[in-house]
């Protein structure tokens, strides 16, 4: 009981631990520091027997995986439009009305076309990047585009496999692009014009799924980004990529595969990295400078397939990939990589995962089931559960919690779940 209690005390402090990412006045992917921690207090501990209350739900939100953003009073979400041949950004009151549906790039074609990029909001403005690698700045009340740049033609972007599915980093008037290729890996956008202002030198790489961080690291801040086979960091006044890394200390099966789709987690001078197809999970070090990393300990339990990580006191939470259709969920020890728990969501699959006020919410990717999970070390603690039945297609879009409402994505269908 006393160390069961102990974990509990760590949660209470979860906010105090897993802020050292730079804080933003943007919000988009994942929430303010991109890390699945939402700041909310006062959240329900337990549900009702039929799930949270649903305070409503729309359609014609169009087909994508990208997530619900709250910011500046409206919800902003992508999709495509109904004939899949543009992606359109969308914005509702927070009530679930309306405001205005607009066109702002085209959907990445040859495979898996719905849309990924989740918005990023900042200053009156929201900042988008399509499936084919066109960034793009809109006016957050109307939803006019103010500037658009193709990274096909100004960058020579090299989209992977399934296309770009990166949400915009913005800090300090920047916007952050990694189209990957041949003339560079990363790109800074002046957020007002659209104008370059720095790019990276290139690793010859196609560009990866995943969206970058901006972090602190002893006062000097740094981005750490991804390729198909590299992490780096880039200098973020700059653009000078200080160090690269693809050590993965692969399998004996195979080289990783290149799908690196997640946004690691940081915190005190170390980046955890967990992704499917070979590469597992690596907690990395930096260097006092941050112009190096090694690997301090890798972990073959938790390999996140698509659904991303939390860092609750010194516990890392995720699902894990076994196949395209199956997963189970586990936890790993910050310090030391020892698996604490690798479980069966008991008939159930693998999926996303978010945290706030001290609970875990678990979205089920393949029955679309979602539970409140009380963090616990020791084993997959399920309070309570419900199946989001609205919608289509693979639950792949990760939750997004403000102000006491619970948001969830399913295709083409918004609901709005009432947790506080």
């Amino acid at each position: 009981m006393i160390l069961y209690m102990k974990y509990l005390t760590t949660i209470l402090i979860v906010i105090l631990l897993t802020t050292e990412t730079v804080a933003q006045t943007a919000i988009g992917w994942r929430g303010i520091n991109r890390d699945g921690v939402f700041h909310e207090k006062g959240l329900l501990k337990t549900w009702s027997s039929e799930g949270a209350e649903l305070l409503w739900s729309v359609e014609g939100v169009g087909k994508g995986w990208s997530s619900p953003v709250v910011s500046e009073g409206q919800l902003f979400i992508t999709g495509m439009d109904e004939e899949e041949q543009n992606e359109m950004l969308a914005s509702y009151t927070l009530e679930g009305k309306l405001i205005f549906r607009v066109k702002y790039g085209i959907p990445y074609h040859k495979s898996y076309p719905d849309t990924r990029t989740s918005p990023t909001v900042a200053n009156g403005k929201v900042y988008v990047i399509s499936g084919v690698g066109e960034v793009v700045c809109l006016n957050a009340k109307d939803g006019e585009i103010i500037w658009s740049v193709n990274g096909h033609d100004v960058f020579g972007a090299m989209p992977n496999l399934w296309g770009v599915a990166e949400s915009p980093l913005i800090f300090d008037g920047k916007v952050i692009f990694t189209p990957g290729g041949n003339q560079t890996t990363m790109v800074a956008l002046d957020a007002s014009t659209g104008k370059t202002l720095w790019k990276t030198e290139t690793l010859r790489d196609s560009c990866s799924f995943v969206s970058p961080i901006l972090i602190n690291h002893k006062g000097i801040k740094q981005i750490i980004g991804f390729s198909e086979n590299y992490m780096y960091g880039v200098n973020p006044q700059t653009g000078k990529m200080m160090w690269k890394f693809n050590n993965w200390a692969f399998t004996p099966d195979g080289a990783m595969d290149g799908i690196i789709t997640n946004t690691p987690l940081y915190r005190d001078g170390k980046i955890f990295v967990s992704n499917a197809y070979g590469m597992r999970s690596h907690l990395l070090e930096l260097n006092d400078d941050a112009t190096d990393v090694k690997v301090l300990w890798r972990n073959d339990s938790l390999s996140v397939q698509t659904g991303g990580m939390v860092l609750v006191g010194d516990v890392i939470y995720g699902s894990n990939y076994i196949t395209n259709s199956k997963g189970d969920w586990a936890a790993i020890d910050w310090n030391t990589g020892k698996t604490r728990f690798k479980t069966a969501w008991e008939g159930h699959s693998k999926g996303s995962i978010i945290t706030a006020d001290g609970m875990l919410y678990c979205y089920e990717e393949r029955q679309g089931k979602l539970a409140l999970v009380q963090p616990n070390p020791e084993k997959f603690d399920i309070v309570s559960e419900f199946r989001i039945k609205r919608g289509a297609g693979g639950h792949w879009a990760h939750p997004f919690i403000h102000n006491g409402i619970l948001y969830i994505r399913h295709g083409d269908v918004l609901s709005a779940y009432k947790i506080k």
